[in-house]
Parts: structure tokens; C-alpha cells; sequence
């Protein structure tokens, strides 16, 4: 089964929080699947840590070099789509993607920003619990 990724869950196994061991265990077996903007969005969130000082350069390259490692099929978003359902929800486009390639896949989304995850049900996109 495919299941839409986002960018907080991936962040959280990456960096080890508390939701690791249960995201681990949700995907363990199915394809992970997201936007290309994920890339961005992975470098952007750890540009952040390292101007707030959560974590040292080092740290962030090796954060990266796990992301790389983790097995993420790409997909190719709908930006009409995604313009649409950041419409109806009242979201940003970057949360739209995920949403859009959860529509289109019929593939649960699995996140942990309670933002994105009201706007999926908003939309009829089952959500994998943590």
C-alpha cells in the first residue's frame, strides 16, 4: 500500500522524537510516497534548527544523509489541484501537495501537523493515527 509522507513525520524519525517508533512501525512494508517539494522542505526545516541552535551543522548533514536513505518515491503533483485544495481548505500549496497526492493515489496521508491533518478530512483523505 502507498501512504502519503509528510515532512513533520519524516522529520520526526529523522531526528528521533518521541512518534519515531510508531511511524516506523506504520510504514514498515508499504511504499512512502510525497511530493519533490519534500527535499525542500527537509532543508528548509533544518536550516531553521540550525539558526534557532537545536542542533549543529554536523548534526543537520547527518539528519540529511538519513532522509536520502529512507526509501521516498516521488510523485508528480496536479498544481490546479493542489491550488484547489488549498482553496477549500484554507491551506498553504506545500500542505496541498501532500493532500493532492493522497487524493489522487487514494493512499492515506500520515502527519503530524494537526493543521494538515483536519484539511484531509475536510477533503475525505483517511489519515494513518500515531
Amino acid at each position: 500500500m502507498d501512504i502519503v509522507i509528510d515532512t513533520s513525520a519524516l522529520l520526526a524519525v529523522i531526528v528521533g522524537e518521541p512518534e519515531r517508533d510508531r511511524i516506523v512501525e506504520l510504514t514498515a512494508g508499504h511504499a512512502l510516497v510525497g511530493p519533490g517539494s519534500i527535499v525542500w522542505e527537509v532543508g528548509n526545516a533544518f536550516s531553521a534548527m540550525l539558526k534557532q541552535r537545536r542542533l549543529a551543522l554536523a548534526e543537520a548533514q547527518r539528519g540529511l544523509r538519513i532522509f536520502h536513505a529512507i526509501p521516498l518515491r516521488f510523485a508528480k503533483v496536479d498544481l490546479s489541484k493542489a491550488i484547489t485544495i488549498a482553496h477549500q481548505t484554507k491551506i498553504y500549496a506545500y500542505d496541498a501537495y501532500f493532500l493532492d497526492c493522497a487524493v489522487r493515489r487514494a493512499a492515506p496521508l500520515l502527519t503530524l501537523d494537526r493543521g494538515l491533518a483536519r484539511a484531509a478530512l475536510k477533503i475525505g483523505v483517511k489519515l494513518l493515527e500515531i
